[in-house]
């Protein structure tokens, strides 16, 4: 196994990164479609495609994802997804023409690098094109890339986020994997211990401010609206419908708020999508506990290798100065 959500069965996945605005964008590629639930938490969204998700409409299966920076204007990598897949002959066939169904989700990431450099169409063509399965990193890395958290005391406060990936192999041949671009207004702490691996932190005193703390203290952020979102995906080779592919996206944001403090706030657009790849049927309790074992594991791994980039130190680099 490689340790990531392409060793789900059907899911392939690759990156672009833009190095002068330091934004970058992720595909997952789903060739033979899966069906496909989202579940929304953050109050301030930027996302494409998730009405046709509701259980109640007609498409009931997906032939990619992207992930992307950018904010809104990275919406447009998605554009260059279905691109890439109209051209290998994928998507809903409506007769004049097959059409690629690629629900999407943003992160802002405009703070850290020339915010008029954001992810295009074609650097969402080119994450398709690369798209395979195999290792690949975490941390600095795709819709990863320019992410920051902690920044409810502002961004002049923050740390590098990152993006991360991690599977795990569950009973009867399932296997769970799950991909996420870290970039929250909160800090991010281990769940088994409460530590703050990155977050709010004052560079001069190396102290953390601790966001929950700042807030009790200020009872305000001073993050703007809308610069925020952990975005995220979680595929498991079972048999979902769309209503049971949501239920597990749900119980999914309970990773989330193990690992983010705080979370799901008018600040974020925290976004996660579940698909279903495979043709043998679990419990859903199951599915959505291995949903959330593995996207906490995706967050820590994307936290924990992200490194120091345009100033704003990250969990490595801090963790090398003190060794």
């Amino acid at each position: 196994m490689f340790g990531n959500i392409t060793d789900v069965p059907g899911i392939k996945v690759g990156h672009r990164e833009n190095k002068e605005g330091i934004t970058g964008c992720t595909a997952l590629l789903v060739e033979h479609g899966a069906v496909c639930g989202v579940d929304v938490r953050g109050s301030a969204p930027g996302t494409r495609e998730t009405d046709a998700l509701d259980p109640i409409n007609e498409i009931d299966r997906v032939h990619g994802i992207c992930l992307s920076g950018g904010s809104a204007f990275g919406l447009d990598a998605a554009t260059g997804v279905m691109q890439f897949l109209e051209e290998q002959g994928i998507g809903v066939d409506a007769g004049v023409a097959k059409i690629p169904i690629v629900p999407s989700a943003v992160l802002f990431d405009l703070f850290i690098g020339d915010p008029q450099a954001r992810p295009t169409a074609l650097m969402g063509y080119e994450a398709a094109k690369a798209a395979q399965v195999g290792s690949f990193p975490n941390g600095n890395v795709g819709a990863g890339y320019g992410a920051t958290v902690g920044k409810l005391a502002g961004p002049d406060f923050a740390m590098k986020g990152g993006l991360g990936s991690a599977s795990y192999a569950g009973k009867d041949g399932l296997v769970a994997g799950a991909i996420v671009a870290v970039n929250a207004v909160g800090d991010i702490k281990d769940p088994a211990t409460r530590e703050i691996l990155a977050g709010a932190r004052d560079a001069q005193s190396g102290q953390w401010l601790d966001c929950c703390t700042y807030l009790e203290q200020h009872a305000q952020s001073e993050a703007l609206a809308g610069t925020n979102t952990t975005i995220g995906v979680v595929a498991v080779n079972a048999k979902l419908t769309k209503a049971e592919a949501k239920k597990i996206a749900q119980l999914t944001q309970n990773a989330l708020a193990r690992t983010i403090y705080p979370v799901h706030t008018m600040l974020d657009g925290d976004t996660i999508f579940v698909l279903g790849t495979g043709d043998q049927c679990y419990a859903l309790d199951y599915l959505g506990h291995l949903a959330t074992k593995v996207m906490e594991e995706a967050i820590l791994a994307g936290i924990k290798a992200a490194e120091k980039l345009a100033d704003v130190e990250s969990y490595t680099s801090i963790q090398n100065r003190s060794t």
